[in-house]
């Protein structure tokens, strides 16, 4: 199967995202969360959260270096050795070209850069986290005190990850999963 036309022109940058990039983030994700692909959230949690958030930009040359923000995915760190992969998106046209992979993997080495040992995801592309190591759990894979501590968190995916009752069955009906550095 041949590229479409000006396919070779084109290159994926990773880089952290700016506040600039929020409005752009939200759409990306809005067709994913109106099918309870992803949770839902307000524009003010985006831009809260901006720090976390690594972006996929489309470069062309066609169009003298334009970019298109194309993915996106967070990771938010829980406790001192572990964090979660959140919003992990790619725009649908660029679904299967690699994009969510080499986010997920700069999001990986961002973990191990802050020496974290461990990452969570919930997720309802179980094959393809699987493929990058992630093996589905049950419970609360902390021990009682830590989990004494985390329960204090007001965040809804702090709750997933806890398995607390008030979010059973959990919020979308996805995997729980995690990584082991």
């Amino acid at each position: 199967m041949s590229e479409p036309a000006g396919a070779q022109r084109r290159k994926i940058v990773l880089r952290p995202a700016r506040p600039a990039d929020v409005r752009n983030i939200y759409e990306l994700v809005r067709p994913y969360a109106d099918r309870r692909i992803l949770i839902a959230k307000d524009l003010i949690a985006y831009f809260e959260d901006v720090q976390e958030f690594t972006v996929a930009e489309e470069v062309s040359a066609d169009t003298g270096g334009a970019t298109d923000l194309v993915g996106c995915g967070a990771l938010h760190v829980m406790w001192d050795d572990i964090a979660e992969v959140r919003t992990l998106a790619v725009r649908r046209d660029r679904l299967h070209h690699g994009i969510g992979a080499a986010l997920l993997g700069e999001l990986l080495e961002r973990a191990r850069a802050l020496s974290l040992r461990r990452v969570f995801c919930l997720t309802f592309e179980v094959d393809f986290f699987a493929a990058h190591g992630f093996r589905p759990i049950q419970g609360a894979p902390v021990g009682m005190d830590v989990f004494a501590e985390m329960v204090r968190s007001h965040d809804d995916g702090v709750a997933e990850f806890l398995d607390l009752a008030r979010v059973k069955p959990n919020t979308l009906g996805n995997s729980r999963m995690l990584l082991e550095l």
